[in-house]
């Protein structure tokens, strides 16, 4: 009974150690790059983070600047109507004795 058991024990083994075995090739052959699970990724290279910056700063830059000289692309370029302004004849609406619903 006892080497039974062991023999069944030694099969599972050399299953799970041919499953690690596995997943470890297939690791190596994923060919994208570093492997990062459950450990922090890379830090970025100093380059591409100047880079970054930089132009994330212009696009910045190019947003303010033209707010600042042309705010029209984003306040309007006419002045506001007030809607109480309008008459029901301007927004298509009927005179009160015209229609189904008069009295």
């Amino acid at each position: 009974m006892l080497t039974r058991t062991l023999a069944s024990r030694a099969v599972l083994l050399k299953a799970f150690k041919n499953a690690a075995d596995n997943v470890k090739q297939a690791k190596r052959n994923s060919g994208h790059g570093t492997w990062t699970y459950r450990v922090p990724p890379p830090m970025p290279s100093r380059k591409s983070v100047l880079l970054a910056e930089g132009l994330g700063a212009v696009a910045w830059w190019w947003i303010f600047w033209h707010l600042i000289t042309e705010p029209d692309h984003v306040f309007g370029e006419f002045p506001y109507v007030d809607p109480g302004s309008y008459t029901d004849e301007e927004l298509g609406i009927p005179p009160d004795s015209e229609g189904s619903l008069r009295k």
